[in-house]
């Protein structure tokens, strides 16, 4: 193992570190889109602080996680078989958040095209969200992408350093951008959709490689960005024709 100055002084170690803060960074972006999209239906003094707890408690886990390497190096060892596949500790944590997060988008997506504030499908009752309700389903989610995300760190390098730098820059970025995020989910309705969208997206992905079917990562974020630039299109259509709309049809 090698010391800490060791590890300053070593061209490889740095690369590393780099890597994998594009790694976690990444990994981060389905975190943070939940969150976003969860903290926007809390009144808006306080979704920012709803924000910072949730993506905080994120970076709280990934540390201890961290500090526990042999534990979770050993939840992904198989501890049941069903149909022909062993499942482990982690595969059974994807699988449940994974369900979670498509509950989740389809039960938003209803309220969402639903114009009757009636009893909410998925319940008997309206629709309400409140802080703690909140925080808790933020780090519900948070437990499933800090697992995914340490086993993906300690399977790039073996240096906890690098680890723990690469976690914290990644966070950090995260807490940066959650706010204009959520701001700019909250400002435009149609993005709202496209977010619950990439939520199911994602939690199919989560089901998927938690059952053993492993979705290239690049391809889900490829999807992901050609959506997000054609509704970047979309919106700049709608607002190139906003001003043709007030002009009299005589005057154009």
């Amino acid at each position: 193992m090698q010391t800490l100055l060791q590890l300053v002084l070593d061209p490889t170690a740095w690369v590393a570190l780099a890597t994998l803060i594009v790694m976690e960074v990444v990994l981060g972006i389905d975190n943070l889109v939940f969150v976003a999209v969860l903290t926007n239906k809390l009144p808006a003094a306080i979704r920012s602080r709803a924000r910072r707890i949730g993506i905080g408690a994120a970076l709280g886990l990934r540390l201890v996680l961290l500090g526990t390497i042999a534990f979770v190096v050993q939840l992904t060892d198989p501890i049941l078989t069903a149909f022909g596949q062993g499942f482990s500790w982690r595969d059974l944590i994807l699988i449940a958040g994974g369900l979670f997060l498509v509950w989740k988008a389809t039960k938003e997506i209803h309220h969402n095209v639903d114009p009757d504030p009636g009893p909410d499908l998925f319940g008997g009752q309206p629709a309400a969200m409140g802080f703690s309700a909140a925080i808790v389903q933020i780090l519900l989610l948070d437990l499933v992408f800090s697992l995914d995300s340490i086993i993906t760190a300690i399977g790039m390098t073996e240096h906890v350093p690098i680890m723990v730098v690469a976690v914290v820059v990644a966070v950090v970025l995260m807490l940066l951008a959650a706010d204009p995020l959520g701001d700019f989910i909250h400002a435009n309705p149609t993005v709202v959709m496209l977010a619950l969208g990439f939520l199911l997206l994602i939690g199919a992905t989560l089901i998927a490689d938690g059952c053993g079917v492993h979705i290239p990562r690049g391809y889900i974020y490829s999807a992901m960005a050609f959506s997000a630039v054609v509704e970047g299109f979309n919106m700049l259509s709608r607002r190139a024709r906003r001003p043709r709309a007030d002009v009299p049809p005589d005057k154009i």
